[in-house]
Parts: C-alpha cells; sequence; structure tokens
C-alpha cells in the first residue's frame, strides 16, 4: 500500500510540469492527499493539498496561482499542475495521506507540522529541476 508520484523532470524557469500521484493498493477516493516537496538541506514542506471531495484546495503561498491540485477518483490518481516554474521550485515532490490517530482524513492538511497529523503511504518522490 503506497502512493507513487511521478511526471518530475528537468525544465527551463517558466515551463509547466504535471506530476501524478498514483495508488498501489488502495483505492484514493476516501483519503485526503498532500503533496510535499525537499529541497537539499531544507526541511520538507507541504505544496499542496486536496480533499477527498476535491472541494477543498490548499496551496503553499509560493505555489498560489501558478500551481493546481486536482484529483480524479475514478481514475484513483491525484495530479499537480505546476507553471511558471521557479529555480525555487527545484526539489524532489511527493505525494502523502493524512492520519489522524491511525486513521485517514478526508479533509485537506498542509502544514507539514500539524498537531496530532502524521502522514503515511509514502512512496518515491519525483525529481524536478528548474534551470534559470
Amino acid at each position: 500500500v503506497q502512493l507513487q508520484a511521478s511526471g518530475g523532470g528537468s525544465v527551463q524557469a517558466g515551463g509547466s510540469l504535471r506530476l501524478s500521484c498514483a495508488a498501489s493498493g488502495f483505492t484514493l477516493d476516501h483519503y485526503a492527499i498532500t503533496w510535499f516537496r525537499q529541497a537539499p538541506g531544507k526541511e520538507r514542506e507541504g505544496v499542496s493539498c486536496v480533499s477527498t471531495s476535491g472541494d477543498s484546495r490548499y496551496y503553499l503561498n509560493s505555489a498560489k496561482g501558478r500551481f493546481t491540485v486536482s484529483r480524479d477518483n475514478a481514475g484513483n490518481k491525484v495530479y499537480l499542475q505546476m507553471d511558471s516554474l521557479e529555480p525555487e521550485d527545484t526539489a524532489v515532490y511527493f505525494c502523502a495521506v493524512p492520519f489522524h490517530a491511525r486513521t485517514p482524513l478526508r479533509f485537506c492538511v498542509l502544514d507539514a507540522g500539524a498537531t496530532e497529523v502524521s502522514w503515511d503511504y509514502w512512496g518515491q518522490g519525483t525529481q524536478v529541476t528548474v534551470s534559470s
């Protein structure tokens, strides 16, 4: 049971990438999803999240207006469309499910340090490299 992020690559500043988060061993429609990223030497940070219905979506301030999160529950995937990419977006991107007391959450959680929230179903991330 895990999530697998894919779709990363190398682009120039101003370019776009579409990341996919696919579930293996379970269906995504009962789980909120958070996209994280981690750059070398930096802490992991939440980039975007989406609730089970897709009605609630939140973004890191620096991603607002440039990134769009969406989900295809029928296709068992969540996407992160990233436009107007900047060199500061360079990182490994992961997707994960937020939990509280071993119960998966249906609502959106973006803060990586949120109280009493943990994340699971991590898979291998996908590298995004943006050159200036």
